[in-house]
């Protein structure tokens, strides 16, 4: 094995041990060694890379895990793409299974949409393709202006649950809210069974009177038509009583999202689940991100086991909390580089792919 097979090079741009099993299981499949680089941080919190080869001319493929610093992982990122470039690689491609800031794509209150930012800097950086996995929203392909190849893990913990869930004939897929009944939908459909959304979770505020795009003046100025008159006000938003639409009695439920980091609401599905007499209950997600104290409250909940996928580094969590099991995805994403190092079509790994999945 060496370096550069065919003009490939990867490098790993994170050096965290977890970080880097991902890349060590994607350069086994395609038969090369990880290119040489170093990546640290200095004593004044300053990140520093030193690309150790050359990369002249060559397709160079840079893996990146997000471990808990992300913003350091962001400029691990960033600053590696630029060394690249600025050393003439032929082209650049991002690896990164899981997109960081994916959750602030839309525009809050006085917030902003971070993700297109972050799209425009990793562009400016020097990328010229980006391989990623399940976005929170598959829009946030359009905030780049490269190619973006958003691969799916469906497949994946679809062979979970046949292979490793044994009734699982006598299962039903369930949303935890109808936010995510399209995603319930898309694995019930591929498994022939049933669906159920739970509804009536919290929302998040959406009043125009705490929305500084919508506040009215402060003071009401004379001569001026006063439009709060005449334009009709929206009737506020209630909590509706927290119910399921399908039936779980005796049954295996499987909660499927794409994310799981803040497990209340996941924990707070699995009781009202248990209440209505499901005898099992699973989750299911593509990010295990499981921040803060997230695997001590699985381990005292309702769910039985919790599957995600190795997008992201969480053999701590695993240590705390002996339900969370893996799923290995380097396969999907090893096949993607080689075909695009190749020049390949990798429309086959989005086959019964639809639009709404």
């Amino acid at each position: 094995m060496n370096h550069t097979k065919g003009g490939l090079v990867i490098f790993s741009a994170n050096s965290h041990p977890s970080s880097r099993e991902l890349s060590e299981r994607i350069r086994e499949r395609l038969g090369v060694e990880l290119g040489m680089v170093q990546v640290y941080q200095e004593d004044n919190r300053e990140t520093r890379v030193q690309i150790q080869e050359s990369v002249r001319g060559k397709d160079v493929f840079i893996i990146q895990t997000v471990s808990k610093d992300v913003n350091t992982t962001i400029m691990e990122l960033l600053i590696m793409v630029y060394a690249c470039r600025t050393s003439c690689a032929r082209s650049i491609t991002g690896v990164v299974p899981y997109f960081p800031y994916s959750k602030q794509c839309k525009m809050r209150k006085r917030g902003s949409i971070v993700s297109k930012l972050l799209a425009s800097m990793m562009c400016k950086a020097g990328l010229t393709h980006l391989i990623t996995m399940d976005l929170h929203q598959k829009e946030i392909q359009g905030f780049f202006n490269i190619p973006v190849d958003n691969l799916r893990a469906s497949p994946f913990l679809l062979q979970y649950i046949q292979e490793e869930i044994p009734d699982y004939r006598n299962a039903v897929i369930v949303a935890k809210s109808p936010a995510s009944a399209k995603r319930a939908q898309s694995f019930a459909e591929r498994l022939r069974l049933g669906i159920a959304v739970i509804h009536g979770e919290a929302q998040d505020a959406e009043s125009d009177l705490v929305d500084g795009r919508h506040s009215p003046p402060t003071a009401k100025t004379s001569g001026v038509l006063d439009l709060r008159l005449e334009i009709p006000a929206l009737i506020p938003k209630e909590k509706p009583p927290i119910t399921v639409v399908g039936d779980v009695g005796g049954r295996i439920a499987i909660i499927v999202d794409d994310i799981i980091d803040d497990v209340d609401s996941f924990v707070a599905a699995a009781e009202t689940l248990k209440e209505r007499g499901a005898c099992k209950i699973f989750v299911m997600a593509t990010h295990g991100i499981l921040s803060s104290d997230a695997p001590k409250l699985i381990e005292e909940s309702a769910i039985d086991k919790v599957v995600v996928t190795n997008t992201i580094p969480h053999e701590h969590q695993k240590l705390q909390c002996a339900k969370i099991q893996t799923v290995d995805i380097s396969l999907i994403l090893s096949e993607a580089i080689r075909r695009i190092h190749s020049r390949e079509s990798i429309s086959c790994l989005f086959r019964h792919i639809g639009l709404d999945d």
